[in-house]
């Protein structure tokens, strides 16, 4: 299976880092209409106007330049304050790029390898069993433990198949397990909740299924034993700070900033079965590289600017362009054997990744672009980058129940004012 995915990384590498282009023949980028964008704009109008949304910031980015740039709305219904460049938003699950772009640095050093065990770096883990459920002599579920087959490995961690779920009610025996441990009582630190993750069992045999969960939580506290600091201290020296993410962190400190958050319509708030939005104006403990981080649409154009650009921004280098090719390759193939769970987020046309969903097939009825790479967030903010285009766009709004929908139909409006 290794061997497999050196050839498609190769591969990738060989038709360069902007990606694939059918057969090897690179096609011109597409451009903008001005009547395709105008209906972009409508459409996030009437989201605002309907009672939807309050309302968001759309960004399209292309050839290094803004080519749309649109805020709508307000930032918070109660305070009627508009939309502006400095608002903050919560990025949940886009906080994982950036994690595991920081932790690719450390593997460019020789400080990690994808092929390293997690117990490497967390003993405990090791130790860990894999659940499997059974019926009971009653006919009930009962829950039994295997040994494993593989150690857990870094790679897993990056692309969720490390047997790692979130946990939810109505899930099976393994996820109620999860939901129930109390894993974020009292505001743990990473070493904490690691350790309680580290107390429960797998869902999964390593490597044998996509299991979106909290694999970049464990990541997040791998780097802080590397590196002997804080995630967000290395985060911030090593890529946050050099790229002028200056409003990205994992709570808002300054009290002046904090009119500046996102709010979600009031009876918008709830992300899962038993927890709403969190409030970024309390400082954690915990720094959640899988889910913790806010911030602003500037800051996340200048990380998405230096992964479109290969891994460099304003003539600094953060990662090599071959590290980013193969975090931009799909880790989840056939060749993998690799399984895709019930709620395979990235969908039926896209793989995984090192940290993003990767579009590998067209759509039925699109020309969108094969190579493609995201990821979103609970609370409403997404983004994408195409190399082919040479353009990313990112959406920052807060909307726990209206975020798939929006997507994907702005996303198609998107793609349809550039003639695809």
């Amino acid at each position: 299976m290794r061997g497999c995915r050196a050839v498609v990384a190769a591969l990738v590498l060989a038709l360069g880092a902007t990606g694939a282009k059918g057969e090897g023949e690179k096609r011109a980028p597409h451009s903008f209409s001005p009547e395709g964008l105008a209906k972009v704009s409508d459409y996030i109008r009437n989201e605002i106007a309907t009672g939807k949304i309050p309302g968001a910031i759309l960004l399209l980015q292309q050839h290094g330049k803004p080519v749309y740039y649109e805020k709508f709305g307000v930032r918070d219904i109660a305070t009627e304050f508009s939309m502006s460049a400095d608002t903050i938003f919560r990025l949940y699950s886009m906080s994982k790029p950036i994690t595991t772009v920081t932790a690719m640095m450390l593997v460019e050093e020789g400080k990690l390898a994808l092929s390293d065990p997690v117990s490497k770096y967390i003993p405990a883990f090791a130790d860990m069993k894999v659940a499997a459920d059974r019926r009971g002599e009653d006919g009930k579920p009962v829950m039994t433990l295997e040994p494993l087959k593989r150690p857990v490995t870094i790679e897993d961690l990056m692309r969720h198949t490390a047997g790692l779920p979130y946990g939810y009610y109505g899930g099976g025996l393994v996820n109620k397990a999860y939901a129930d441990a109390g894993l974020f009582k009292n505001d743990p630190s990473n070493a904490e909740l690691v350790a309680r993750i580290a107390a429960l069992p797998l869902a999964e045999q390593p490597g044998t299924q996509w299991d979106y969960g909290h694999s970049t939580d464990v990541l997040g506290r791998i780097i802080e034993v590397i590196t002997g600091k804080s995630l967000f201290e290395f985060e911030k020296e090593r890529l946050l700070g050099p790229l002028g993410m200056n409003d990205t962190a994992y709570y808002v400190a300054d009290r002046a900033k904090w009119p500046l958050i996102a709010e979600p319509m009031p009876k918008d708030r709830v992300i899962s079965p038993v927890a709403e939005v969190r409030d970024p104006r309390k400082p954690l403990r915990w720094e959640s590289g899988g889910g913790g981080l806010v911030g602003t649409i500037g800051d996340y154009a200048r990380f998405a600017q230096m992964l479109l650009n290969g891994g460099t921004y304003d003539g600094k280098r953060y990662l090599k362009a071959e590290t980013i090719a193969l975090m931009t390759s799909d880790h989840i193939g056939p060749e993998t054997g690799v399984v895709r769970d019930q709620n395979f987020y990235p969908g039926p046309n896209s793989g995984f990744g090192l940290g993003f969903a990767i579009r590998t097939s067209v759509p039925p009825n699109t020309d969108w672009p094969v190579g493609e790479y995201r990821w979103d967030g609970v609370a409403g903010t997404f983004f994408f980058i195409d190399p082919q285009d040479d353009l990313f766009g990112i959406l920052m709004m807060q909307t726990p129940t209206q975020r798939g929908r929006i997507q994907l139909e702005l996303k198609t409006l998107i793609y349809q004012a550039m003639g695809r």
